[in-house]
């Protein structure tokens, strides 16, 4: 093995390893978040709220089969395979940049896109059509989980349907035995849930968007250390 370094081959190794299990982690919380009840009660007003997390399972998929090329481009010392995954983990740094680049420039776009979903939901829970009543008593459960009513101005959204029952229960009643002023609310002779829910949508939406950019800023760092490593063990084999 003259002329490739012992220490930088296994250092190599050990990084790809822990590259692949970062890969695993991330994949497996990504999955965890999609699947989750919480995540499933947000999918309720809206199914494309969780294209990031989609995109992140891909993403950590990836870095699974990039951290067993690395493995093996090290232990091997084959030269394709760590052009390979240099090259992939390469895209990958790229992507991750534009990605955060693109996300800072259009946040306020992203916002107002979110408020019109909310607000096309709105319409939704005033409405009768039988599509309509399906979505709210859905809807309904999500409030009674979560105790918030409507989605933007509260008990307003619902409309001429406020006071029709669904399911054998009242619209946003508030359920407590004693409740306190900062949850319930006296509305139209009765208590109800005072927080919109759509501010709960938003903190559950940027509650995990601070996991997602936490993983995607350390996975940066590790990224920059595998590419440093890969060349520098790609040269050390070209030159045996």
């Amino acid at each position: 093995m003259a002329g490739v370094s012992s220490c930088m081959k296994y250092s190599m190794f050990i990084f790809n390893f822990l590259f692949w299990v970062c890969g695993s982690i991330i994949l497996g919380v990504s999955i965890w978040i999609r699947v989750s009840k919480d995540a499933q009660q947000v999918n309720v007003c809206n199914s494309s709220l969780f294209a990031g997390v989609d995109l992140l399972i891909a993403v950590g998929s990836i870095i699974m089969v990039l951290g067993f090329l690395g493995c093996c481009g090290a232990i091997k010392e084959s030269r394709c395979m760590l052009l390979l995954f240099f090259i992939g983990l390469l895209l990958i740094l790229i992507l991750q940049v534009t990605g955060g680049i693109l996300g800072a420039v259009y946040r306020s776009q992203l916002e107002t896109s979110l408020n019109k979903t909310l607000l096309a939901s709105v319409n939704s829970l005033q409405s009768s059509t039988e599509e309509s009543k399906v979505f709210q008593e859905k809807f309904q459960k999500f409030e009674r989980m979560n105790q918030c009513c409507g989605l933007l101005n509260g008990p307003a959204d619902w409309g001429k349907n406020f006071n029709t029952p669904l399911g054998g229960n009242q619209i946003c009643d508030c359920e407590l035995k004693n409740p306190s002023a900062d949850l319930c609310t006296s509305f139209q002779g009765r208590y109800i849930y005072k927080t919109p829910c759509g501010d709960v949508i938003i903190e559950y939406l940027k509650h995990h968007l601070l996991i997602i950019m936490g993983i995607a800023f350390g996975l940066a760092i590790i990224e920059i250390l595998g590419l440093g490593f890969s060349m520098s063990l790609y040269c050390q084999i070209q030159r045996k």
